[in-house]
């Protein structure tokens, strides 16, 4: 099975984060390189390049970039994703995301776990908007296409 041993973000044109979304990225970037599936399936328009891989994510002319290069060095895939599809879903995300951060401070543990589980339904919604973009493209398993969409979240709002 492939998977991705390395990311980059490029962010270099994005304001500087904020610690919570600092914190985000690093857990995400984390548990991504802990365990992930990402293949690349065999395509007319490309040889597959086997893994594992180095992702770079980036935003280009509104368009949010897989950059993927093989270990070996070799250049395995690079695609461009509308950002359209993830907008409301990454306002919805962030949302509820400041909300949780909030009651971590001043709420009963009872209140932050509804807000933890409504968090992480539109968690899976975001992965799954991914899973659906990247199909024929690249495969994910679940977990891997929910840490990518944190990954999304962070290039998306920046700061």
């Amino acid at each position: 099975m492939s998977h991705i041993i390395h990311i980059e973000i490029d962010d270099s044109n994005l304001p500087p984060p904020t610690p919570e979304i600092e914190q985000e990225r690093k857990v995400a970037i984390f548990d991504l390189l802990e365990k992930n599936l990402f293949e690349l399936p065999k395509r007319q328009d490309r040889d597959v390049v086997a893994g594992p891989y180095r992702l770079e994510l980036s935003i280009r002319d509104k368009r949010l970039v897989f950059d993927i290069t093989a270990d070996i060095g070799q250049k395995a895939a690079e695609f461009h994703l509308s950002l359209s599809p993830f907008r409301q879903v990454v306002k919805d995300y962030w949302s509820i995301c400041e909300s949780y951060f909030d009651a971590v401070k001043h709420m009963p543990p009872s209140q932050i776990e509804t807000i933890d589980m409504a968090r992480r339904g539109i968690h899976n919604e975001g992965a799954r908007v991914l899973a659906e973009r990247l199909e024929g493209k690249a495969a994910v398993d679940h977990d891997t296409a929910r840490r990518l969409f944190t990954l999304i979240c962070v290039l998306h709002f920046g700061g």
